[in-house]
């Protein structure tokens, strides 16, 4: 057993886009409600309908999404441009407006679900952050692993890239699990290596993630228990 409290909830609206802290969020079968609940769509030719992510576009990253303060979104979120323009989901030109910046056509979808790993929670934890930090020498931000949940706790760094089925992890209300398809450490992919706006790549980061933690950061966990974390509630793993 392991003990701690929540540090940071955050949320991403919209699929590769920045999204928003919250100070409390919903967690059931769609994992964070509101979380990846929109995407944009690639429609050019040979990858017509194909989720469009960093990897395709890291210019995405100079776009972000937001619901506002609230723990279960029930309206579409507001996407604000690098020029600090803000467009409604519902906003006809939007898609026009993205496509254009993003140099791709690309249409607008919305579902729930929609995480790399179906309805999932990433969690992470800040004693594996510090760690890193000091294993590289320098300042890791969090953003790069669009986490959803970050907690402190007693667990020595690095300690869930052990965690196989069954492990739980208690956060406020909350029940989540080691359990299905695809949970467990997460495997990185190559978006950590962009820092949070899409302007600069440290390829060092993924190099070491691979050569040191066999390319695992945080873990994909499923709500077994639905409610509300609240950013401090008490943490308790199993």
């Amino acid at each position: 057993m392991a003990h701690g409290s929540v540090t940071e909830l955050t949320r991403w609206p919209v699929k590769s886009l920045r999204g928003e802290l919250v100070g409390a969020a919903r967690f059931d079968e769609r994992g964070m409600a509101g979380d990846r609940a929109y995407a944009l769509l690639d429609e050019r030719a040979t990858r017509a309908g194909n989720v469009l992510t960093v990897r395709q576009n890291p210019t995405m990253l100079s776009w972000s999404a937001a619901y506002g303060e609230t723990a279960d979104p029930t309206e579409p979120p507001t996407l604000h441009a690098p020029d600090g323009t803000e467009w409604s989901w519902k906003d006809p030109g939007l898609a026009d407006a993205l496509a254009g910046a993003l140099g791709i056509p690309l249409s607008l979808h919305a579902a729930d679900g929609q995480q790399d790993r179906g309805p999932t929670v990433l969690v992470t934890f800040e004693a594996s952050r510090a760690a890193l930090d000091q294993e590289l020498g320098a300042d890791v931000d969090l953003r790069r692993f669009r986490t959803n949940l970050h907690v402190t706790t007693d667990l020595p760094a690095f300690a869930e890239e052990e965690w196989g089925a069954g492990t739980t992890l208690t956060a406020g209300e909350v029940e989540l699990a080691v359990t299905g398809d695809d949970a467990g450490p997460c495997i990185r992919c190559a978006v950590p290596s962009w820092d949070a706006t899409g302007r600069e790549r440290w390829r060092d980061l993924q190099t070491h993630l691979i050569g040191r933690h066999d390319n695992k950061f945080g873990v994909i966990m499923r709500v077994t228990k639905p409610g509300t974390v609240r950013v401090g509630d008490p943490v308790a793993v199993r």
